[in-house]
Parts: structure tokens; sequence; C-alpha cells
């Protein structure tokens, strides 16, 4: 799959001025309890392209999902609450909010949205034909635009009607400021990074990380293993895991792991030390014990500072980290050290320009940010956790396929 695509940079102000440009955005943010915004993290990324379109005097309609609504519309997942974190990111700029369907939105707003303004449609999986890719929504979506820009890289690995249909009907389509970054950062680290090359995957199982695994265990120096699906690791090399999770199904994957590893004079990272719990809870009564003997009837939860210390040697060696998924259950205080101190070391020595870091999205992005820690801290903090690792295991994702591929500069 060609990583290099066509990007608004590409355009002319002259192509975009007064024209109406249709932005797939992923402003799936969290929400709290009363349905504000819990984190603006992704709408934030989402500011570059916007701005730039509003400074060109487009005509910018913005089209996003959030949550996981059933094809029709639920009010829990209404997308009031990102407009009014975005009207607030960018107070100089009028952001409208279309509450109909998509039909309903072409009707009333194709026309009249003024430029250098942002229209934000209402959730676009309110509509039945978005997850199946339904080509008349996809027409609908495509009457709004001169232009499409997708910036949802977060969304890019689904085959939906706003992020690969739509595209089939609109004679330009590029891709945006956000998601350009993305793609270059990632495709750094498939095809070209500094060596040493440390992978940290953690993640609570082996079988939802297999690919990834399979195919970074060939790019790497180093694999480091964290999260729950150590457990499996460990109890294939014939240790005592106590009532950790473990895939025995998976066993058999593990070991097939540690040959090929051993085959090609890769290190693998396992656990020396584990701190488990007495039940899974905030308020569990916990211990540190070695990864060989975790007692009967104990879970582990999080790495022991022995293990920690051992990763920080690796990273520390490493001229290229990328990271997905947290070390411990970091959720809960008394497991979220491994995670904490990991993220803490790398964004250390990426400071100290030591160090390219690549963070996968998804739940690492969110221990990050529970830890209080800036994103700029890091090379790139992707905002794509699926999309990430699907790229890592080298599979197309539709909605970059969809894109124009960028043509060479002719010498």
């Amino acid at each position: 799959m060609n990583l290099d695509k066509k990007s608004l940079l590409d355009l002319s102000d002259h192509e975009l001025q007064d024209k109406r440009v249709l932005v797939r955005a992923d402003l799936n943010v969290p929400l709290h309890e009363d349905g504000t915004v819990a984190s603006d993290y992704r709408v934030r990324e989402t500011l570059p392209t916007l701005r730039y379109l509003v400074e060109r005097k487009a005509r910018v309609f913005v089209v996003t999902h959030l949550g996981r609504p059933k094809g029709q519309p639920e009010d829990k997942y209404r997308v009031k609450p990102v407009v009014e974190a975005l009207q607030r990111l960018m107070p100089d700029t009028k952001v409208h909010y279309a509450t109909g369907t998509v039909a309903e939105t072409v009707a009333e707003w194709r026309e009249k949205l003024p430029p250098g303004e942002i229209l934000l449609l209402e959730n676009i999986r309110f509509e039945p034909g978005e997850t199946r890719n339904d080509m008349d929504l996809a027409r609908q979506l495509a009457s709004f635009a001169d232009i499409y820009v997708n910036d949802a890289f977060g969304a890019a690995h689904r085959a939906h009607a706003s992020t690969e249909g739509v595209a089939r009907f609109v004679p330009v389509k590029v891709a945006g400021l956000l998601m350009q970054k993305e793609l270059s950062a990632l495709s750094g680290i498939l095809h070209s990074p500094d060596k040493p090359f440390t992978a940290i995957i953690g993640g609570s199982k082996v079988s939802t990380k297999l690919e990834v695994l399979q195919q970074l265990i060939r790019q790497v120096n180093n694999l480091v293993i964290g999260g729950g699906m150590v457990f499996t690791f460990l109890k294939a090399k014939g240790y005592e895991v106590g009532s950790s999770l473990v895939e025995d199904e998976h066993i058999q994957t593990a070991l097939d792991l540690m040959k090929d590893a051993e085959a090609h004079d890769k290190v693998i990272v396992l656990p020396k030390d584990i701190v488990v719990a007495d039940k899974f809870a905030a308020d569990a009564e916990v211990q540190t014990v070695s990864c060989q003997h975790i007692p009967e009837g104990w879970m582990g939860l999080d790495l022991g500072p022995d293990t920690i210390n051992r990763i920080a040697e690796v990273v520390k060696n490493s001229k290229t980290v990328f990271w997905n998924g947290p070390l411990g259950v970091f959720e809960f205080p008394a497991f979220a050290e491994a995670t904490r101190s990991t993220a803490s070391c790398i964004a250390k020595l990426t400071q100290q320009d030591m160090l390219t870091s690549v963070i996968g999205g998804g739940d690492t992005q969110a221990a990050i940010e529970q830890f209080g820690m800036n994103p700029a801290d890091f090379t790139h903090v992707s905002t794509g956790g699926g999309a990430t690792m699907e790229l890592i295991e080298g599979k197309e994702l539709p909605g970059i396929v969809a894109l124009e591929d960028k043509v060479p500069s002719p010498v």
C-alpha cells in the first residue's frame, strides 16, 4: 500500500477558496457521564487541517462518528458536545451544527454555508448505510464536496461510506494534515527506522496482537512484551502464573514466536518480576514476586521494578521505539507504575533528541494523558490504535487506498 498520498498542501489557495470541502475527521472523543467532552485530544489534533481550510476561505463540512450507535439516532451519541469543544478551540470561526440526516443537511446547507465557516454534521453512524458502505449515502456525502479530505486516520481501516465510498464520487481526494503526519511517522517505522529498533507491545491478549507480533519480530532488534499477554508467554516457558490471564490456545503461538526470535537473533524481553494482586480491584492486596512463581490464586496486574529497569535499559540503548498497549492495569494506581515509568523514560530520551518515539494510540495515548504527560514530549502520538496496528501488520487501509497517490515532481 502506497503511503505517499496527495495532501492539502499539494492544493493551491485558489483551488480551495470558496470551494466546498468535506473533511472526514475522527472526533470520536470520550465523554463524561454528563455528556461533556472528557478529552479533546482528537479535536485539537484536527485543528491544523480545519484552520488551514478556514484561512483559505473554503466552505468546510465536517463529518465524524462518535461512539457505537446502531445506525439510528441515540441522544447520548449526538455530536453537540464536540461542536461546543470545536467552537471553544476556534473562537474566531463560526461553527454550525447540523442536527438532521445527511440528506436533510445537504438540502439545507450545501449552498448556504459561507466561506471560512464550518458545519459539523450529526454523527455519521446514525445513518444505517455508513458502516455497510452504502453507495447512496456515499453519493449524498459527495454532493457536499468539490474536494474530499480524509483526516480520520483512526477510522482509515474501515471501508465505510464516509471513509471509502465517498471518495469514489469526488474528483479531488486528499489527505488532511493530521493524516499526512500519521502516515509520515508510521512510514518511518515501517520502512526506515533508525537501529537499534525496539517495539513495546502490551495489551491483554496474544490473540489480538498476534499478527503485529509476527510482523515486528522480523523488523525489530528488541521486542518487549507487557500487559496481560505476558502470562501466556510465561506459562509457555513452564512458569507458575496463578490466576493470571492466560490464553491456553496460544501457548504454542508464544513458543513459536520465541523460537522465531532466537532463530533471527532478535531479543524478546519478558518480565523478571510481577506485581500481583489477590483480586482485580483498585483496593486489592498487592505483592511483588518472581515471574517464575506467581502464587496460586493471585493474578499479575503489572510489571515489577526489576523488569521496569530492564525495559529502561533497552530503551536507552535504542534509536527508535514503537509502543502500543499499556504494560499493566494503569487505570488502578497500584498497577500503573510500569506504564508510567516507561512513558517517562521514552519521553525524556525523546526530548534529549536521543530517541525517535512513536506511540500507537488507543489505550497507550489514554494512559499518557491520564499521567498528565504532554503528547508533544514524544515524536508522534497516533490518534488511531486499531488503524496503527493494521498498518504495522501490513494490511491495506481502505480509507488510505481511496486517496490520490502523490505524483512525483518532474526532474
